[in-house]
């Protein structure tokens, strides 16, 4: 544990970001699986999860919690998944 007072704040505000990117990338990869389930089943409301799946790829990509390139590539992929 650091002793110098900005060290510790830094310390304090890394592990709430930490919490706040674990549990969007968490919330990305459930709607990505939400999508792939239903996309497999041949379900109705497959294109609005496709869309909040895209959705959550973009936030992720915006806040640098996943590269750029690998949204474009996820959100491709997904895609193509939709229109077979």
């Amino acid at each position: 544990m650091p002793n110098i007072e900005s060290a510790i704040k830094r310390v304090r505000t890394a592990e709430k970001a930490k919490l706040q990117n674990n549990a969007q990338k968490s919330a990305m990869r459930t709607a990505i699986k939400k999508f792939e389930v239903a996309a497999a089943e041949g379900a109705e409301n497959a294109a609005e999860l496709l869309k909040a799946a895209l959705k959550s790829i973009d936030e992720a990509a915006s806040k640098g919690l996943i590269h750029k390139n690998k949204a474009t590539r996820d959100k491709s992929r997904l895609a193509s998944k939709l229109a077979k």
